[in-house]
């Protein structure tokens, strides 16, 4: 496998530092991004000279270009960017606060879309190069009481796959990764939980939150299998614009397209009927 330099967003848990683990051990070079001056040494123990960490919020617009110009200029130029930095938002949507929405929003798409817009221009240059974004199951699904969650990951599911066809002329590839549950701190830690203030929803939601809470660490998927994947894909002529991981991802994203398939087919012929009877087809 030829080496590879890689740019990784949230390197200091979950699939963030499971992606760059396993680049690492198949001997590229990873610069991770972290926001703590702890973190960052830690992930540069990892492997000295190969594990490079910046400090970066991904949500300080005006410091993400410098960061991705910086690297490509002190590290080398990049191959491989994975855009892994986010959180999730659990809450129903009538609960969760617009502006607990807004911050989902902008760690989830807009700090994506930053570090993406950031490393761009420099692939387009070299006309090579791999852009991928960890969504998840939820942005090809929804769950109730995720509804900022998923709304998030759904729209970051459109922007990868809008710009996948943008970029392909220019040899460069673009991944959405939609991992299942997996065993990180992903409903742990790393949740924020809305208030419960509306006991309509008692009969509903409170079983789905502590079943969440109860499977935290006992999760069906291996961080450590999704990082080689991801390593593999990016070895690989033709990766894939969707990439599913884990069987519950599968299972679940399969049965939610199959209803919208069906839905689709059952309503074909009302939505036939909102044509001008002569028209310019897309």
């Amino acid at each position: 496998m030829q080496k590879q330099n890689w740019l990784i967003t949230g390197v200091s848990s979950g699939l963030g530092r499971a992606a760059a683990e396993a680049a690492l051990a198949a001997g590229h070079t990873v610069v991770g991004t972290v926001r703590s001056e702890q973190d960052l040494r830690a992930f540069e123990e990892l492997s000295p000279g190969s594990a490079h960490g910046r400090l970066l919020d991904v949500t300080d617009d005006a410091a993400v270009p410098g960061v991705v110009a910086e690297v490509e200029q002190n590290v080398g130029p990049l191959d491989v960017v994975v855009a892994s930095a986010g959180y999730g938002l659990e809450g129903t949507f009538e609960e969760t606060p617009l502006s607990d929405v807004r911050r989902q929003f902008e760690v989830n798409v807009f700090g994506t879309m930053a570090v993406l817009q950031a490393a761009l221009p420099h692939m387009r240059r070299r006309r090579r190069g791999h852009l991928m974004a960890v969504t998840s199951m939820g942005g090809l699904r929804a769950f109730p009481g995720m509804s900022a969650y998923c709304g998030s990951k759904f729209a970051m599911e459109g922007v990868l796959e809008s710009l996948g066809q943008e970029v392909a002329q220019f040899g460069i590839h673009v991944t959405a990764i939609a991992p299942g549950s997996f065993r990180t701190d992903w409903a742990g830690r790393s949740m924020t939980r809305a208030v419960r203030t509306v006991d309509d929803y008692d009969e509903l939601f409170t079983p789905i939150r502590e079943a969440r809470q109860k499977a935290s660490g006992n999760q069906l998927g291996n961080p450590a299998r999704a990082g080689d994947a991801l390593v593999h894909i990016a070895s690989v002529e033709r990766p894939p614009a969707h990439l599913v991981l884990g069987s519950d991802a599968l299972r679940l994203v399969t049965a939610a397209r199959t209803a919208v398939d069906e839905d689709i087919r059952a309503w074909e012929a009302l939505s036939r009927t909102t044509d001008f009877a002569e028209g310019a087809q897309l």
